[in-house]
């Protein structure tokens, strides 16, 4: 049977288009066939699926109804016209699931490794740069991004789209009580450095090996304030070209090859 819109799944996944209901839900919505085959892959929770009669027709859609299906995902079907209301991409492929976002606690943020590397967001709020220093986290070993308020929802589509799966793979961890965080990483000996454009020291005179937090601040403001500056060891990117200033996601890009950079020269040695 074609579900409508009066459906009470189709008007809660409806709902789920906002910041709001997805974070009192603690749910979030994981539209498109490979999106979704990373969210399997990474055995991510899947409360449902909801799918346009046309993808049976794709082999690959066909394919991912049948592992949705062994894996006990209830899967129902929406009229087209409903589903293309549905989704946030302008080609849909024709399948959207409720996804479960993970409940973390902050004292778990900070029980991972002796050498462990971490990237911290303060008031970024484009979703593709925010997207994408998910992605560059998940593809320089990041142990998790730490999330303080202000920044845009990793949850967004477009942020989720920018991750490119990644988000099934990073930890990303909100921060409630940015004081506590910052006594925890002065206690357990992490080093919190932040790249801002002005900073005399360049990244690569800063030692990176260890436990390391790389913060970055959001794209016109910077940081918020929210983390005492005097906690913060301030670096520069070396730029000889014209340009000012790369965006958030370059920039934590960067940040991240450099203390990769050094710690397998470190291994090395």
């Amino acid at each position: 049977m074609l579900l409508g819109g009066n459906n009470p799944r189709v008007k809660y996944i409806r709902r789920l288009a906002r910041r709001r209901c997805r974070e009192r839900e603690g749910k979030f919505l994981v539209e498109g066939i490979r999106f979704l085959e990373e969210a399997v892959r990474e055995n991510w929770p899947l409360e449902l699926a909801l799918y346009s009669p046309g993808l049976v027709e794709n082999p690959r859609g066909a394919r991912l109804l049948e592992v949705l299906e062994e894996r006990g995902v209830p899967l129902l079907t929406a009229e087209p016209a409903l589903f293309a209301q549905l989704a946030e991409t302008s080609s849909p492929q024709g399948i959207i699931a409720v996804a479960q976002i993970p409940r973390r606690r902050d004292p778990e943020v900070l029980s991972v490794g002796d050498n462990s590397l971490m990237v911290l967001v303060d008031g970024v709020r484009d979703p593709g740069n925010l997207g994408t220093i998910i992605r560059c986290a998940d593809a320089y070993g990041a142990e998790g991004v730490l999330m303080l308020k202000g920044s845009v929802d990793p949850y967004n589509p477009k942020t989720l789209r920018a991750t490119m799966g990644a988000v099934f793979r990073v930890p990303l961890l909100p921060v409630r009580d940015t004081g506590r965080l910052v006594a925890d990483m002065e206690a357990g000996g992490w080093k919190l450095v932040a790249g801002e454009p002005a900073a005399r020291k360049n990244i690569q005179q800063c030692r990176l090996t260890g436990r390391v937090v790389l913060a970055v601040g959001g794209e016109t403001a910077g940081f918020t304030g929210s983390v005492n500056p005097a906690t913060l060891e301030r670096v520069s990117i070396p730029m000889p070209g014209r340009a000012e200033s790369l965006n958030a996601g370059v920039a934590a890009c960067v940040m991240l090859y450099e203390a990769v950079r050094q710690r397998m020269e470190k291994n090395n040695e």
